[in-house]
């Protein structure tokens, strides 16, 4: 049974989340602000967080990148915003964030975003040891451990799905929509700029030329030293 942190200052919506999910088998716990929330996180041991973005105290943004990066945590967070903005998405994906949803939200929609991301965590938290390389870059699949030129490389969990996924297909041709199906996963939906995005942080950490895009395809990572 997975646990789900729900941190939602609106007492209603929170609770009505709660009924749903006890309802569908999971454990839940609740945060009313974005200091219990942060809290929460790390006395409650959750599998997955829906984490809103507008929060008293504490923003559910600097939730993220305080999990993120003091924390060291890849835990699952689901972003829920009201605002449904572009730039509230793009930042939480930035940020570390491994979905999102906008309010109002169908139980539906939120449980397949959830059991998206629960599976594709279980999936890769049972990866066996991989060494992935090419050229200066190295990867450990299992230690989510980067190196390019001979320099440690901090990625986000989505980051690091997306360079092993290129690392494993170099030489080929990638379209986004394989692209979403591999790294997000089938039943996954993702707007296919937001893989655009992440390829953009790929090639400011590794340079401009070790991913191509091929026009009306997607995208090919170069074989480099072959």
């Amino acid at each position: 049974m997975a646990k789900i942190l729900i941190v939602e200052d609106d007492k209603e919506l929170s609770h009505i989340t709660e009924l749903e999910l006890k309802h569908e088998g999971f454990s839940v716990v609740t945060a009313a602000d974005g200091r219990e929330g942060f809290e929460k996180i790390q006395s409650e041991n959750p599998d997955l967080v829906l984490l809103d973005v507008m929060l008293p105290r504490l923003s559910g943004l600097e939730i993220l990148r305080k999990v993120r990066n003091e924390l060291k945590s890849e835990l699952p967070i689901i972003l829920v915003t009201a605002r449904g903005e572009t730039i509230d998405k793009v930042d939480g994906l930035n940020s570390g964030a491994d979905d999102y949803v906008s309010k109002p939200f169908k139980i539906e929609e939120l449980l397949a975003r959830m059991n998206a991301v629960l599976r594709r965590t279980q999936k890769n938290s049972s990866t066996k040891s991989v060494l992935l390389k090419n050229g200066a870059i190295e990867m450990v699949a299992d230690e989510m451990r980067v190196m390019f030129e001979d320099e440690a490389v901090e990625l986000s969990k989505n980051e690091f799905l997306l360079l092993k996924y290129f690392l494993e297909n170099a030489g080929k041709i990638l379209s986004r929509d394989d692209i979403i199906k591999k790294v997000w996963g089938e039943d996954y939906y993702i707007e296919e700029n937001s893989v655009d995005v992440y390829v953009r942080h790929l090639r400011s950490k590794f340079g401009d030329g070790i991913i191509k895009t091929v026009r009306g395809m997607g995208y090919i990572m170069q074989e480099i030293g072959k």
